[in-house]
């Protein structure tokens, strides 16, 4: 798949992107990340991170104000050359900055993906126990995902790659109606040296779609990823 038949895909996605701020219930959010992955052996890796959630848009105003903190671990095993199997767990820091309730997160998850040509698909399953002071919260996520390089067949150091992603949400707790989530994202990566990519992107999220209110929220990211 060449360079320009590739571009069509992207674009629609940021032409999309482009039409959320007529929305309303509209939070918006920049969400800088540093992440660590290392190969303990050929089949187990570790992945850590760190994040930090602020908001840019709330209430229909634009600032700067931090939300959270997460802290994030990841311990994958790969069971075939294209499929894994990870646990993890995440600390989310909240209360000291909006009032909000600090979590503690355990994650289940599968991962396959299939590669027929330069495109990667990949299909992800989550099942996630969110634990705070009152409430414990089931959610269990699928994620559909493409990445391919976006100059040429092959992705070469310093060469631009294409992620994009829809993922929906469900979210079940003992007293509390379910809540179905969906999220669109794209994002322009670059694979630099020593094990070094650098993305950016954005990402849509509907939030409570089946309810007679929906949030939106939109979401700035920005990251690093070290491999060692």
């Amino acid at each position: 798949m060449s360079y320009i038949e590739k571009w069509p895909s992207f674009l629609f996605l940021f032409l999309f992107f482009g039409t959320i701020h007529a929305q309303d219930n509209l939070t918006g959010y920049w969400q800088p990340q540093f992440a660590l992955n290392y190969d303990v052996t050929g089949i187990y890796s570790h992945n850590f991170s760190v994040a930090n959630r602020n908001y840019i848009i709330e209430d229909s105003e634009v600032l700067l104000k931090t939300r959270q903190i997460d802290l994030v671990h990841f311990s994958t095993l790969k069971i075939k050359d294209n499929q894994s199997i990870a646990l993890g767990i995440q600390y989310r820091f909240r209360n000291n900055f909006d009032g909000g309730d600090n979590e503690l997160r355990l994650t289940q998850q599968y991962n396959v993906t299939s590669k027929p040509l330069s495109v990667r698909y990949g299909h992800r399953f989550r099942s996630e126990q969110r634990i705070t002071e009152s409430l414990t919260t089931h959610r269990f996520r699928y994620r559909f995902a493409v990445d391919f390089p976006l100059m040429g067949e092959k992705l070469d150091l310093g060469e631009p790659y294409f992620v994009g992603s829809f993922e929906n949400l469900l979210s079940v707790a003992k007293g509390t109606s379910s809540q179905y989530d969906a999220r669109l994202s794209g994002q322009i990566g670059w694979q630099l040296d020593h094990g070094l990519k650098l993305q950016a992107g954005v990402e849509y999220r509907m939030e409570e779609f089946t309810s007679g209110q929906p949030q939106n929220v939109v979401f700035l990211f920005t990251s690093a990823q070290l491999s060692l």
